[in-house]
Parts: structure tokens; sequence; C-alpha cells
């Protein structure tokens, strides 16, 4: 079938409920083990039918946020999302309390525990209003950034397609594209204000009702961290500011001498090249061919998957008026095929959603067939299979940038490279507003400033007054929708780059690490699936320092200025 074939119909909750609390009375009672078994994989399946329906809405609300159908489909879900949490609940201590819990577990593997076991401390039904405004709210503000219109030279162009002209060689038109996009930022500065407070509130709140100090460790609980705490996180930000901070300075400095600009600003960040960003040769039915060739000879795993997006047309990569910003990618359980969403706009960006969404769409399809709470693993092993694949793809990148290659290997790992201490950054600003949920939008925006200045030391905003006293947080959605995850990204990058460092020696030994990663989905938890793959963990000391030798004499072996 056809992405467009699939079939959405609002599911008849009351109808549902009965029949989970029918399930909810076969298990974690006095019923025997078979009995107990076929109940729990009952109340996957219904997971399952709801999952896809409430997919499909969010898919498509996001491909049209003006379309009214589903922005009421929407609210049904934000509403009753909540709702049914409370009936799942009850199944996590029905399955907790089983005297049959040795033998489920070799069935379902330990981890079904665990996780039943978090989700009963970040759940109680005096909750369930504040979810629901929870979930109200991150819609708004994603309906809000969608909104932009901004008009430059002549045209109208949403947040992500304005991304081109910041990084145009031409300097006027970079500043006063970081100019318009402030300007637009500023219109809705009180909304976003508005909207972050709230999500800040509510979410205290909910962690002070749930018998939490603060939100933090909730956020932790409720991203399924069961293998590391905020302290772990906070010794990795160490690292990260003692061996990547310096080596990010350098490299801004020798973009800077790339570029031919002494006194670099803000708006000459996104640009690597005197003569341009790399940039794929050729429009987006001729990036997917090429990305369709290079999936094929990748390993025959690759090429049935990416084969089988194409033909089920579940690759939606244009930028167009109306959709949601961003790119991400979502499974939809009964018709056990992943979803790429993406907003394309020329920039290498294209080819990375090729090959680092393709990199989380590949792994749920190698695990699609785990019980549900297996598919995915959490968030931050996620990224090692996204980030993973941008490397283990680079035999076919002059498929995509032709003569402009090497520009585009050393930019992507340079790049990736200087992400580290945003990465970081971005959580430090998290722990730090969730440590003290009073903070005015002011204080807010003040401890953003101090923090990007400590990871980000070369940051002149210039003459643009809105960025400079802290706002360039506004655009990070996941700081609004989802809290805590974004240190994800950075451990995934360390462990990414051990799949880089790999594939050099041997690509082939490579590629097959990680499709044993793949397949083991989320069946364990994060350093779990490191050992499985014998990757070293980001949270050891020395980590950092041993993986960043080898990618540091790889950047310093290349000549860039001759690029």
């Amino acid at each position: 079938m056809k992405f467009n074939e699939f079939i959405y119909e609002r599911p008849d909750l009351e109808s549902y409920i009965v029949r989970i609390k029918e399930l909810n009375n076969l298990i974690g009672s006095d019923k025997d083990f078979k009995t107990e078994v076929e109940a729990i994989k009952a109340m996957f399946d219904i997971q399952d039918k709801l999952d896809t329906q409430d997919t499909l809405v969010s898919i498509r609300n996001s491909v049209d946020t003006t379309d009214e159908f589903y922005e009421k489909e929407q609210d049904f879900f934000d509403m009753n999302r909540p709702k049914l949490q409370e009936f799942y609940s009850q199944f996590h201590k029905n399955l907790l309390a089983s005297r049959h819990r040795k033998e489920l577990e070799k069935e379902f593997g330990e981890l079904i525990f665990k996780q039943a076991e978090l989700a009963e401390k970040t759940f109680t039904p005096e909750i369930i209003p504040d979810l629901q405004k929870e979930n109200q709210l991150s819609t708004e503000y994603s309906k809000l950034m969608a909104s932009a219109k901004i008009e430059f030279d002549g045209g109208v162009y949403n947040l992500s397609q304005m991304t081109p002209f910041m990084q145009k060689p031409e300097r006027d038109t970079r500043h006063r594209a970081q100019l318009a996009v402030s300007a637009f930022l500023a219109e809705k500065e009180k909304d976003l204000d508005r909207i972050y407070s709230d999500m800040v509130q509510i979410r205290t709140d909910i962690a002070h009702k749930l018998g939490y100090e603060n939100y933090i460790q909730l956020g932790y609980d409720r991203l399924g961290r069961t293998d590391y705490t905020a302290k772990d996180v906070k010794k990795f930000r160490d690292q990260v500011y003692e061996h990547i901070v310096p080596i990010v300075k350098d490299l801004a400095d020798r973009k800077a001498k790339r570029i031919g600009i002494k006194d670099y600003k803000s708006y000459d960040l996104a640009l690597s090249y005197k003569t341009g960003n790399p940039e794929p040769k050729g429009d987006r039915a001729w990036q997917v061919e090429r990305a369709q060739k290079m999936y094929e000879e990748l390993s025959p795993e690759t090429g049935k998957f990416f084969n089988r997006m194409i033909d089920m047309e579940v690759l939606e990569l244009d930028s167009k008026k109306g959709k949601s910003g961003g790119g991400w990618c979502t499974f939809i359980p009964e018709y056990d095929t992943p979803y790429i969403f993406a907003n394309f706009n020329g920039t290498s960006h294209d080819v990375k959603v090729l090959t680092h969404e393709a990199g989380h769409a590949f792994q749920v399809y190698e695990s699609m067939n785990q019980i549900p709470g297996y598919r995915w693993p959490t968030l931050e092993a996620c990224e090692i299979h996204s980030m993973s694949m941008e490397f283990l793809t680079w035999p076919w990148m002059n498929e995509f940038f032709l003569e402009d290659t090497d520009k585009y290997k050393f930019d992507h790992v340079a790049s990736s490279l200087s992400f580290l201490p945003y990465g970081v950054a971005v959580d430090e600003f998290q722990h730090e507003i969730y440590n003290n949920p009073e903070m005015t939008p002011d204080e807010r925006k003040t401890a953003w400033r101090k923090i990007e200045k400590k990871y980000l030391p070369f940051k002149d905003y210039d003459d643009d007054s809105f960025m400079d006293k802290g706002t360039y947080w506004f655009r990070q959605g996941h700081i609004f929708s989802s809290p805590f995850y974004y240190i994800d990204y950075t451990l995934a990058q360390i462990c990414a780059y051990q799949y880089f460092i790999m594939s050099q020696k041997d690509h082939e030994k490579a590629f097959e690490s990680y499709l044993a990663l793949c397949k083991l989905g989320g069946s364990k938890p994060f350093t779990g699936l490191l050992e499985s793959a014998k990757l070293l963990s980001p949270f050891a000391e020395g980590t950092i320092g041993e993986i960043i030798t080898p990618i540091k004499k790889y950047l310093d072996s290349v000549d860039d200025t001759a690029l």
C-alpha cells in the first residue's frame, strides 16, 4: 500500500478501554502463565492499533498544519493520550505483580519490567490534566514555528527555506537573512516566552505531584534512562568542554581563514567555504535515485529496505507552505513501515536526511518484529544508528556532491565535531532551567547567553541584539517539546565516530557490527547496547580523548584552504 492509502479512523476509545480492562484482569492475577502471555500480546496489539492512528494524525497534521480535519484529530489525541495512560499504568502494575515474573522475563526480556517500573514512577491519574495541557503547548509551539512567512529578497519563506540564505557566499545576504529570522522570532517572543514558561511550570508541578524534587530526574525517567544519571551527563559535558571546545575554536579560526574574514560573526558560521558550501548537484528526485543506488550497493538489507520505502511512498521530503519544520523518522506499526519527514532546501542537509533519518528508519525496519517497547531503543542509542549511517555511506558521497565531495567530507567531520559544544550547551541550559523553574523569561535568556559563551566563546552576534540577549534557543524544538532529549545527539556522536574510525579500516566489518546493533532494537539499555557492539562508553574517563585523536588527525591532514 501507498502512504496515501493508509486508513485513518478516529478510534472508539471506550471500546478499547473496555478491552484493555479485560486484559488487565488476566495479568498479575491467579491466571496461568499461558493466559498471561496471551493477554500481554493482546495488549501489545492494542497499543499498535492506537499508535498507528495517533501516528497517522501526527504525520498528516505535520505535513499540512492548516488542515482543519487533522488539526482537530491532533487535538483529540492530545487530550486522550494521557487518559489512556491511566489504563496502561494499570497494565504495568499488574505486570510487576505477576507471580510468573521470571518466566515472563524469559519470554519478553528483563527490560520490559524496568520500563514498567519507570512508567509506574512517572504517572498517576492526578496528572492527566497537566499532560493534556503539556501536549497542547507542544502542538502550539510547532504551529507557531510553522507559521513563519518571512519576506526576503522578493520571496516569502518559512524557517527551513531561510537556511540556504544563511549559507550564501555573499556576506551581506547571510547577515540580512539572520536579521530577518530574528525579526520573526522577536515578533513571536511573547508567545514563545509564555509557551515555555507554561511548559516549565506544568512539568515542575507534575514532578512535585509524583514526589520528585524537580523535573530533572522525572525527565530522565520519562526518557527511559535506566543506566546513567545527571551526574554522569555532567562529567560528559565537562569532558567536552576540556577536550572539544579548544579544537572547535581552532576549527572556527580555520573556517574564518578559508572564507577570508578576520573578525567573523554568527552569520558567518554557516558558511564553510569561500566558493560556497557543498550542495547536492540535483533536485529531490535526482537525490532519491542516487540514494536508492547507494543503499542497494551498501548491502542487500539496506537495498531491500530503501526500495520498500520508495514503493510505499513514505518519504515526505519537500519543503512547502504550511508544513512543520525539521526532520524526523517515525514508525507506523500496523503497516510495518518507517516514515521519514523532512524539508529539503537544496543544501547538504538534504543528503544528511537521506543518511541520518534513513539510519533511524533502517534500525526500526530491522527490529520491527520486536515487541512494541523494544522496536526503538532509548533516544541516545537511536542517534547512534542515524549518525553512524552518515559515515557508513561516505563511499557514495561522490554520487551526490560530484566535484565537491572532498569539501563535503571535511565539512561533515568538522561540523559534527563543532556541534558537540552546542549540544552540551543545550543540555546544561535545560538543567539550569529545571533546577530553577522560577526563572523569569529574561533570566532564562541571560542564562542561555552565559552558557553559550562558555561552550561557543567565538559566537559574536554583531548587531543582532535580539540573539545577543540570549534567544537562539527559541529555534531548538527539543527544548520545548522533548526536554533533555538533546544530549543524546552528543553521546551518539562519540559512538558514531567509532564506526567512522572502524569503517576507514574495514568497511565491511563496520557495517556488520552496525547491522547487528540495529537488529537489537531497544532490547537492551544504552550501555548494554554499547557492550554488545563493543563500543566505548562516552561516560568512561578517557573515551573522548581517545576517540578525538584520530578525528583530529584526519582534520589536520586536510589542506582545507585548497578546498
